[in-house]
């Protein structure tokens, strides 16, 4: 990067400066180093941004579902030849490792392309009628104008199955990304606009929480989708409920690996390491806790702190790092915090749990490796979100008392087990209250063919991705289509 992208703001096909407060993204490895800059948006951009999405709303509905489905096929090509250079991009401003970062644009392509093809799929039901000469088909409708707010963590895989689904079932858009990490919204949105998306159909304003209140509370949109906190996904549902439209919250996680005895230790090392600290532990969807049971549980310990300490952290742009920092010098200081709250509270940290305090580490948004173990006692790091590299471990007696910890949350986003005993697999499957459940493989994870989303506190309303994302952005109309009387 030669030097600051600028940040501007996608209206009815326009590129706009914003005429709100200064946005500044930094690098999280070098804070001194500004990697976009420009000004947020305002309410009157966001009204605006509503405006022109409803009055291309109508013509985007009417237009097949084969050539909605072309320009995001159009736009996967665009961001697959550019995933290198995006991907360095999001390294530098988001943090996690060029080689995740690349990964995460293709995925975003990825997601493109499976949507562009929804028009080879099946469209509606027919269901027999108990009436002669009458058949009962239910069709889908768009809802309209979605609004749709994303967080910093996956800044283009996550937009991407949210708004492919909501363009090919032919709603509008009018997107807020997380102002932490503005580049890649820019990006994809510039990819969706140059293969051929008309004006107004995809709007982007970039700013605050208040830029996000503007679109939830507005009275132009018809649905909201969100992706982050719990607790800003409940004041979004409550705000969406009050005005009678539908809302997706996919929230907070508080994810559990389960190692039993039998496992394979190597594998349940390697990918509870990777759960834990891929993408410095800042994924919904990564391992935050760890339980053991009793015959494994001193090799499995005595082999992942190894690993833990062995990791290379440092800036992300190396290829030889292995994890890089957190996003912001809040979420640094939030995460060490929550450590040490966990030590003042009983904890032991086995490895991490303190600051870097010189070179390079020490300068940006590094927070170690960190493993800690608990004992019975209430300890807050077992129950709350810290969304960085803290892995608590808590030992079980036996399978029984392993899921029962597992399910000890009010979260159910997802989990994973390591056995190799089928029986006790599909004793998980049953036991384990989670939206996605992986059998011996790490805890992050959506394929974009599948449904994905949580139980329990984790989620509201339909689960995101596969033809699971219809169920959120249409609604059925049931047609009960009969013809005339023959002959007449």
């Amino acid at each position: 990067m030669t030097g600051p992208a600028s940040v501007r703001h996608l209206i009815d096909g326009e590129w706009l400066p914003g005429g709100g407060d200064a946005l500044v993204s930094v690098n999280p490895a070098r804070p001194t180093v500004v990697v976009a800059e420009g000004s947020c948006a305002v309410a009157s951009d966001v009204d605006a941004a509503v405006g022109a999405a409803a009055a291309a709303a109508p013509s985007w509905a009417a237009t097949g579902m084969h050539q909605r489905g072309a320009r995001l096929l159009a736009a996967a090509e665009i961001v697959e030849r550019n995933a290198e250079r995006w991907g360095l991009e999001l390294a530098t401003e988001e943090g996690k490792t060029r080689a995740e970062a690349v990964g995460e644009v293709r995925r975003a392509a990825q997601i493109l392309r499976y949507y562009g093809n929804e028009g080879d799929r099946q469209a509606g039901e027919i269901y027999s009628s108990p009436r002669p000469g009458e058949q009962i088909l239910v069709t889908r409708k768009p809802l309209g104008v979605v609004g749709v707010v994303t967080p910093f963590n996956f800044p283009i895989a996550i937009p991407a199955w949210k708004i492919a689904p909501a363009l090919v079932y032919g709603n509008t858009v009018v997107w807020k990304p997380a102002s932490t990490v503005p580049l890649l919204a820019l990006r994809f949105a510039e990819a969706l606009t140059d293969a051929g998306l008309p004006p107004g159909v995809l709007n982007l304003v970039v700013g605050g929480a208040d830029i996000g209140d503007a679109i939830v509370n507005h009275p132009g949109i018809d649905g909201i989708t969100f992706t982050g906190s719990t607790g800003v996904g409940r004041r979004i549902a409550a705000a969406a409920a009050a005005r009678g439209v539908p809302a997706q919250a996919e929230m907070g996680g508080k994810n559990a690996a389960v190692v039993l005895d039998d496992a394979d230790l190597d594998l349940a090392v390697e990918q509870v390491l990777l759960g834990a600290f891929r993408s410095t532990g800042q994924k919904c969807t990564a391992t935050s806790r760890l339980i053991v049971t009793a015959g494994i549980a001193d090799a499995f310990s005595e082999a992942l702190l190894a690993q833990a300490r062995a990791l290379r952290v440092g800036d992300p742009v190396d290829d030889a790092t292995q994890m890089g920092p957190v996003v912001s010098d809040s979420a640094q200081q939030s995460i060490t915090a929550g450590i040490d709250t966990a030590v003042t509270q009983g904890a032991t940290v086995l490895t991490g749990g303190r600051p870097y305090q010189d070179g390079a580490l020490a300068q940006g948004y590094f927070v170690a490796p960190t493993v800690v173990e608990l004992g019975a006692a209430p300890v807050d790091v077992w129950t709350d979100e810290l969304f960085g590299p803290v892995l608590a471990i808590r030992r079980a007696t036996d399978a029984e008392e392993a899921f029962a910890l597992a399910n000890d949350s009010e979260f159910g986003l997802s989990a994973a087990v390591f056995t190799q005993d089928m029986t006790r697999a599909l004793q998980a499957v049953e036991r384990i209250d989670v939206g996605v459940l992986h059998v011996n493989s790490e805890s992050a994870g959506a394929d974009p063919h599948v449904p994905f989303g949580g139980a329990k506190k984790s989620g509201l309303g339909p689960k995101e991705q596969g033809g699971a994302a219809r169920e959120f952005f249409t609604h059925t109309t049931t047609v009960y289509l009969r013809g005339g009387r023959a002959g007449s």
